[in-house]
């Protein structure tokens, strides 16, 4: 027996970072908003500091759903695709409840890869096979709303670029903004200050990076405590930006807004003229229909692509906004691997902290530097930070000075736990043209239904990047005092990530794009879409706040024109 609920003007498919931050500005403007969230509330009680529990175990409480729904994965479509883990959450506040917090801004260049490349280097240099198109619109459109975002969920960090003012104390390569961030950046820590200092004896420009976290007193939260467990832990002192704790309580307060949990949306619904009337979902054994005017899908990129495919009738036989045949294509995921190590010959000082509280290098991202004799296009954001804990220290690597077990582990980690560091770097990814999402023919959830296969590889150009990035940052930490320096290897198959774009991409042309430039689908006009599945470029950044400023434009744009899009 299926339930029909009364109708609603908006339902949003994911309470995160997406549809979190969509709401408030939905909702402050009168519409009646249902938020569908597969999770449940969390509380500070959820979030006590606890190294095995949430580091090692992966959130017990909240993960089973998307555990039963984790991707296949694959490198080619020559191979055989393999279920791994799955790195999202389900809870309201999403990934913002567990995530590092680092929110960065993308630069310029990042909405403008294929002709800011053509214009300084010429068509050549794009790599072949690469679908990469410029969004239809500039980071000029877009500063307005990461402004609105910054200072409604509270971000810590130092300008570098304030209506064309240059400060070297923040990050010089950014696009200009408004103003200053709402708050200060987060401390510096004696290693961070090492790096920091080693960088400017190399003519870079370190600078503290934004952080989702607050570093003073903000709309009624406590500072940073500096503890640690940020790293996959929650905030017991809710000094961590989450949307849980920021914009969803001020949806709420308007009155205006609804939050469904546990509620797991199975299909999203369409009328014989195909525009969507709503979703079904799943609370419990009880199955019901959410009519809605407009539908804004936000559950991430995996299950934001899974829910359309799976969305099949008679007006979209290959699934939702997807006769186009453009759904699950142009999928990328930032190169986060490559890692490199540095032993150092002394104590580093770098127990506990959390890794938004570190330093940043961005002379070698995007196309800060000239790729003129170079073989690749794009870069890397060079990041070092202060997170450090038992159960981490203790998998550190020995760098062929002891065995990894037995007496003389044991003698090197007593001596050695705090004088390792493992770099964060992120790097431009581009999409092609065979790395791509679809319905796995073979695995299926606790439902029935298929999980999303991921098809996709790095390729040449990201490589090169990778191993370019790893040369300046063994020299960084070189500079610093490293005695020891280990760089891992490039990789190849891109596994599920927390950094996953493309799917459902932006852009004017109907033909090679999913949405249009505002977030509602080409086909179904009434259909929007939240998250990094739109975008079409990854930069060297983490996604999330761009994520968040696309949904509130998004929201807006809705707001502005909620007459003509659901008539």
């Amino acid at each position: 027996m299926t339930e029909t609920l009364p109708k609603t003007d908006v339902v949003i498919v994911g309470m995160g970072a997406a549809g979190g931050v969509a709401a408030l500005p939905l909702t402050s403007a009168g519409l009646k908003v249902i938020g569908l969230e597969a999770g449940g509330w969390l509380d500070p009680r959820d979030f006590a500091p606890d190294e095995i529990r949430y580091m090692q175990r992966n959130w017990p409480m909240t993960v089973q759903k998307a555990a039963r729904e984790a991707p296949t994965v694959r490198a080619s479509a020559n191979d055989v695709a393999r279920q791994g883990g799955h790195p999202m959450m389900n809870a309201v506040g999403g990934t913002t409840m567990h995530y590092w917090a680092q929110s960065w801004r993308l630069n310029p260049w990042d909405f403008q890869v294929v002709s800011a490349t053509e214009s300084r280097y010429g068509q050549s240099r794009l790599p072949a096979g690469t679908t990469v198109e410029d969004w239809p619109f500039g980071y000029d459109e877009l500063e307005p709303y990461y402004d609105k975002v910054e200072y409604s969920v509270g971000i810590s960090g130092q300008a570098g670029n304030v209506q064309g003012r240059i400060n070297s104390a923040g990050n010089i390569f950014e696009g200009p903004r408004q103003r200053e961030y709402p708050m200060r950046a987060l401390r510096s820590s004696p290693f961070t200050d090492l790096m920091s200092k080693a960088a400017t004896e190399l003519g870079w420009n370190p600078f503290q990076g934004p952080a989702a976290i607050t570093s003073e007193l903000y709309d009624g939260r406590p500072p940073c405590q500096y503890h640690g467990f940020c790293n996959k832990g929650g905030c017991h002192v809710q000094s961590k930006s989450s949307t849980a704790f920021t914009t969803i309580p001020k949806a709420l307060d308007t009155g205006n807004l609804d939050v469904v949990p546990f509620a797991r949306v199975t299909e999203v619904l369409v009328d014989k003229s195909g525009r969507t009337t709503g979703v079904a979902y799943v609370k419990g054994s009880e199955t019901f229909v959410q009519p809605a005017d407009i539908v804004l899908l936000a559950s991430y990129a995996y299950e934001n692509v899974r829910l359309l495919l799976l969305s099949k009738s008679d007006a979209y036989p290959n699934g939702l906004a997807n006769n186009s045949g453009q759904v699950g294509s142009h999928y990328l995921s930032h190169h986060q691997g490559a890692p490199v190590t540095a032993l150092f010959p002394r104590d580093l000082h770098n127990w506990y902290g959390l890794p938004a509280q570190g330093v940043a290098i961005d002379e070698w991202a995007d196309d800060n530097f000239d790729h003129t004799g170079l073989d690749f296009i794009g870069g890397a954001n060079l990041w070092v930070h202060t997170d450090r804990k038992p159960i981490s220290a203790a998998k550190m690597s020995t760098f062929g000075e002891a065995a990894n077990w037995g007496s003389q582990w044991k003698a090197f980690i007593r001596q050695n736990a705090d004088r390792s560091n493992m770099s964060y770097i992120q790097k431009t990814t581009l999409p092609y043209e065979d790395n791509y999402l679809d319905l796995d023919p073979v695995v299926k959830d606790a439902y029935g239904l298929p999980v999303i296969r991921i098809t996709a590889r790095y390729r040449d150009n990201e490589k090169k990047i990778a191993a370019f990035a790893q040369d300046k940052m063994e020299q960084w930490y070189r500079q610093a005092g490293a005695t020891k320096v280990i760089k891992s290897g490039l990789g190849n198959a891109m596994g599920a990530t927390t950094h996953a774009y493309g799917g459902t991409r932006m852009g004017d042309d109907s033909e090679t794009n999913v949405v249009d430039r505002w977030g509602l689908t080409h086909e179904v006009p009434n259909l929007g879409i939240l998250g990094a599945s739109v975008m079409g470029t990854s930069g060297a950044r983490n996604p999330t706040l761009t994520v968040q400023a696309l949904s509130w434009r998004t929201a807006e744009y809705i707001v502005d024109n909620f007459q003509s899009l659901t008539s």
